[in-house]
């Protein structure tokens, strides 16, 4: 089964050539294919790899007579870019596709990016209204959202492919290409850092956990971010009416690789409440993604501990959303969003997502189901 993703009609009327970033198994490959390339070059292919990477004149004389060529994973060979480069100013009219899954790679090898000639878009796992239809809580909160693996209907299957994600992105991410000679102290500090997932990000407690360095703990949650498995909320700054905490929560990309690296799928009265926050947070993400939109995501806590999980900005707009994984909502459960309209002190939107099946209003603050509130978002 094959679900279109929405960002296919955007990319099918551009006629510049395309740069795709984003994590492994989120489908850019699939989504390219879309696109009709005439000629695809695979770099994960070892052996092509070899090739490409020993004789950097070969793509001249691989892609010389076709238009539109497909490269995937071309962070193996940064430098390739500038074949690329040139090989559209010989000829403008030609189209290149180009996946990556680490805008890092790209960064450390001083890729040209080609600007005025390479659009970037990102990729996330299945937003809402690409699988509205096929939408289940239970088993989103469970395997996430990354298309193969949310359409794969054993859930047994689905449960030990994520499994070996952690397994695959260390080897084939951070091994292969080298981002760090230090495997072992990654391996700890990736299985402490899944522990702390929703967290606010504390180096010292990481490193000590991991029996790192402070400073190897960040470096290694720089490539976390790079490789694009972690995003990163800053708390909102805007006004500086009270002293708000000033650490950055972390969250990783999909809930199903969480629960992977975690090795548990349970969607507990103990783990739910912290599944169902990542979970609205990756559908917002890749929302966004998939419309191509610019946001910015932030947190808002005061120093009394008052806290909203998000706030959403984008154009015009600001939304403060606070998710509760329950079916029923009281008046506690909005003195977060009070707090943050009081404090902003101008227009917003306020709105919980929660468990339940009924659109309610409470204090004038709207309380939606999934479905709905993803509806509002327009994602």
């Amino acid at each position: 089964m094959y679900i279109d993703r929405k960002i296919t009609a955007l990319l099918s009327k551009v006629k510049k050539s395309i740069l795709i970033l984003g994590p492994r198994q989120t489908g850019k490959s699939t989504l390219i294919k879309t696109l009709a390339p005439e000629l695809s070059i695979n770099l994960a292919d070892e052996s092509l790899f070899v090739s490409y990477l020993s004789d950097p004149g070969l793509i001249k004389k691989t892609a010389k007579s076709y238009r539109k060529i497909f490269i995937d994973e071309v962070q193996r060979i940064p430098s390739i870019l500038n074949t690329v480069q040139s090989m559209l100013d010989e000829d403008p009219s030609r189209q290149f596709f180009l996946t990556g899954s680490s805008a890092r790679k790209l960064k450390r090898g001083q890729a040209n990016l080609l600007p005025g000639r390479l659009l970037v878009y990102e990729l996330g796992p299945f937003s809402f209204s690409e699988i509205k239809k096929q939408w289940e809580v239970e088993k989103a909160l469970k395997v996430g959202l990354l298309p193969g693996i949310y359409l794969e209907p054993s859930l047994s299957t689905a449960e030990k492919t994520l499994k070996s994600y952690a397994t695959t992105y260390l080897k084939e991410e951070i091994q292969a290409e080298a981002l760090t000679r230090n495997l072992e102290g990654f391996s700890r500090f990736f299985q402490v850092i899944v522990s702390q997932s929703g967290n606010l990000i504390d180096f010292s407690k990481i490193s000590s956990l991991a029996s790192i360095e402070r400073t190897s703990a960040r470096r290694y949650y720089d490539i976390l971010i790079d490789t694009l498995i972690v995003s990163e909320l800053s708390p909102f700054t805007r006004s500086q009416k009270r002293r708000l905490i000033q650490h950055p929560r972390f969250y990783f990309f999909d809930v199903g690789v969480l629960n992977g690296a975690l090795d548990n799928f349970s969607v507990s009265g103990d783990r739910i409440g912290s599944l169902f926050e990542h979970l609205i947070l990756q559908l917002i993400l890749s929302g966004a993604k998939a419309h191509d939109d610019t946001v910015r995501m932030s947190n808002y806590r005061t120093n009394a501990g008052v806290e909203v999980d998000f706030i959403l900005e984008r154009k015009n707009e600001l939304f403060a959303i606070e998710v509760k994984a329950s079916k029923k909502i009281t008046s506690s459960d909005l003195r977060g969003l009070k707090s943050f309209i009081d404090f902003y002190g101008k227009k917003c939107r306020p709105l919980v997502i929660y468990l339940g099946e009924h659109a309610l209003s409470m204090d004038g603050i709207d309380i939606l189901p999934t479905p709905e509130a993803m509806k509002l978002l327009g994602y």
